[in-house]
């Protein structure tokens, strides 16, 4: 057994791309639901030409007069770098060393399993920010894995400001039903002619439970199916007011992903809303390239001592229209 094997095609740039886009997934509720549409490109940024057009009344005038000259739309791009996720293991020489061949499977196969238990930890971690960075994307702000520094703010890319709305469930008297439809019209104001299918909101778990121990939504479930709501645990989510509710599970580094006391409604339905693009990983094999989610490659070692495995990605999340995901406040 020698360091020779991982010369075998089968620990190449593309068997091992392969290899770690076919790990099994992780559960993400994000990715699950296919909220962001997913698309490969082939340069490492992403430019957005949005035409602002704009609805305004027109004033009566004098039969036979000239009409008032119609503006027009102006043309805005932007431009946005791909973000890159670079991780790296090492397999060193001892754990080769200490391999056996098993059964049917060869030296190559059972270097290859220990491969892809390398590969299968760099693409959970992979998973996990890109599910972050999707969730930052949705609140308007893409935030590092420290959880502060800002590699892409959104509002300041498309000048437009965070659009919020007080649910006021601190308070026993509140029409929460009537809350939430505010909050809609708020985000219908923001989508402007643009249409949508539903509308879900993804809440921390304070903010979730301070729903569902409302007088009002208790109230509304109390006759519903005798009482079995009030009774279950209905966190993986239930219709209110037009309003699919949900709380979200997901933290990184001790920071939950939604911050405590707030949700995030958001539409489906819209075309090109929510958008992740990937980029080409820096390799001289995949230079101009149509990017792939995920990339793997090996190299030796100095003195042949094991090889460096790299995973990567390169991905940029966007919510073309950051003002229309409302932020909602629990208190």
């Amino acid at each position: 057994m020698h360091m020779d094997i991982f010369n075998n095609d089968a620990f190449s740039v593309l068997s091992l791309t392969r290899a770690i886009e076919n790990v099994p997934h992780q559960p993400q509720r994000l990715s699950q639901l296919g909220v962001f549409t997913e698309e490969g490109i082939t340069t490492t940024s992403v430019s957005l030409e949005s035409i602002g057009s704009t609805i305004s009344l027109v004033p009566a005038g004098q039969r036979g007069a000239p009409g008032r000259p119609m503006t027009n739309d102006k043309r805005t791009l932007r431009s946005m770098n791909v973000i890159h996720l670079p991780q790296r293991a090492a397999i060193v020489a001892d754990e080769v060393q200490n391999l056996r061949a098993f059964g049917a499977e060869s030296e190559v196969e059972t270097a290859q399993n220990l491969m892809n238990r390398k590969l299968m930890k760099m693409r959970r971690d992979l998973d996990t920010t890109i599910e972050y960075q999707r969730m930052g994307a949705i609140k308007g702000q893409i935030l590092d894995a420290d959880g502060v520094t800002v590699l892409e703010d959104l509002y300041d890319a498309f000048g437009v400001a965070q659009t919020t709305h007080n649910m006021v469930l601190g308070t026993t008297g509140t029409k929460v039903a009537i809350k939430v439809i505010e909050a809609k019209r708020k985000m219908e104001a923001a989508l402007g002619g643009l249409m949508y299918t539903d509308l879900r909101a993804m809440c921390s778990a304070s903010f979730f439970d301070a729903l569902v121990s409302h007088p009002a939504v208790e109230k509304a479930y109390d006759r519903w199916m005798n009482g079995e709501f009030l009774r279950g645990d209905n966190r993986s989510g239930f219709f209110f007011a037009g309003v699919f509710w949900e709380e979200y599970r997901g933290s990184v580094n001790g920071t939950s992903f939604i911050e405590d006391g707030a949700a995030y409604m958001i539409p489906s339905g819209v075309a090109d809303l929510f958008s992740t693009f990937y980029a080409p990983a820096d390799y001289m094999e995949t230079v101009n390239t149509n990017g792939l989610a995920y990339y793997a490659k090996q190299e030796p070692m100095p003195f042949n001592k094991g090889v460096m495995v790299e995973a990567q990605s390169n991905p940029l999340s966007i919510c073309t229209r950051p003002a229309v995901p409302v932020k909602l406040l629990a208190a």
